[in-house]
């Protein structure tokens, strides 16, 4: 059987998240309501004390699962557009889409993650996002794990794609290994 589950980093994730998550909170809430109303045809009161309990202790997994899809409801996925633009860089570098990085101040959205030896480059398309305050954060976590804080977030589509095309193509001798660490970092971050 083929799975069909589009995972973090992945072209369209944002959306499906969005519908998989509706669709958890939604049974949640019909078990909960069930739970509630079955209480009025029980005659014996240890029972219904029992079915209210169950119905408290269902509320808070449906509020973990409802939470951060509430964080993230204004946010889909990046136009195929520029999923088109930035997808021929997949053959040359690791990138990922779709994510949302958020820390106790800021919530960013990112369309896309291209990792580099010279840096991380992320393009989050909200213009109001504070650029400097988003890059001292992921730099800081990156410095954390002894990897290189050199991630920059970009908020024009034609800087960022200007700068994806002079990137220049990776070489045996760029490989340091840290690639897969920095991709742990940054999939860590996102929600």
């Amino acid at each position: 059987m083929k799975n069909n589950k589009i995972r973090k980093g992945h072209y369209g994730y944002r959306d499906a998240n969005k519908k998989r998550r509706i669709t958890y909170v939604s049974l949640f809430a019909v078990a909960i309501a069930s739970v509630l109303i079955g209480r009025f045809f029980v005659p014996m009161e240890d029972i219904k004390n029992l079915m209210m309990i169950t119905a408290i202790l269902l509320v808070l997994p449906m509020a973990n699962l409802a939470s951060p899809m509430l964080v993230a409801w204004k946010f889909k996925t990046a136009p195929k557009d520029f999923y088109d633009a930035v997808k021929p860089y997949e053959e040359k570098f690791t990138v990922f889409y779709d994510l949302i990085i958020t820390n106790t101040d800021l919530i960013m959205p990112i369309d896309a993650a291209v990792i580099h030896p010279t840096g991380v480059y992320l393009f989050c398309p909200n213009k109001n996002v504070d650029v400097k305050k988003g890059e001292k954060f992921i730099n800081e976590i990156l410095v954390g794990w002894k990897l290189d804080g050199n991630a920059k977030i970009m908020v024009e589509k034609k800087n960022y794609l200007n700068r994806l095309a002079s990137l220049r193509d990776l070489t045996d001798e760029d490989d340091d290994g840290s690639t897969e660490y920095i991709t742990k970092v940054i999939l860590g971050l996102s929600m």
